[in-house]
């Protein structure tokens, strides 16, 4: 079995989301120091694509997709696991998520630190650097291809 997974919002077990949420909570809320609202109802909409890297019990790395194919995507939640840091499951996540928003055009607000990685991807600055709870993002967009 692939250590790649992914589902729609309202096909995520409640096991499967209680982990995925796990992770977020522990890389942005307690590492990073953010204190924001988690849980946005958006976790759970039919048109939310979920993906992570699992290849045991408990999930390495996650980001999600948000917005119904056609329109804008927005890429978010991306995150890994401290001990899984820099062995490129962030890369791989990514070009999965790319692989699923397809031509569409898609935004995502980076961490300045990271920019770089989205860049390989397609992705270019936009604005200016802003700070979202202590750490300085930096909007990203990747335009729609034909």
């Amino acid at each position: 079995m692939s250590a790649l997974h992914s589902a729609c919002g309202p096909d995520l077990t409640a096991d499967t989301l209680y982990r995925l949420l796990r992770l977020r909570v522990e890389v942005f809320m307690l590492e990073q120091d953010c204190l924001y609202q988690e849980l946005d109802g958006r976790d759970r909409l039919p048109d939310t694509v979920h993906l992570w890297w699992q290849p045991d019990d408990e999930p390495l790395a996650y980001l999600r997709v948000l917005g119904a194919p056609g329109g804008e995507r927005r890429v978010g939640r991306v995150c890994v696991a401290r001990q899984a840091r820099g062995t490129g499951l962030g890369g791989r996540l990514m070009a999965a998520a790319l692989a699923h928003i397809g031509s569409d055009e898609s935004v995502l607000d980076a961490q300045v630190h990271v920019r770089d990685m989205y860049t390989r991807f397609g992705y270019l600055p936009e604005g200016e650097v802003f700070d979202d709870h202590g750490v300085d993002h930096i909007r990203m967009r990747r335009p729609a291809t034909p």
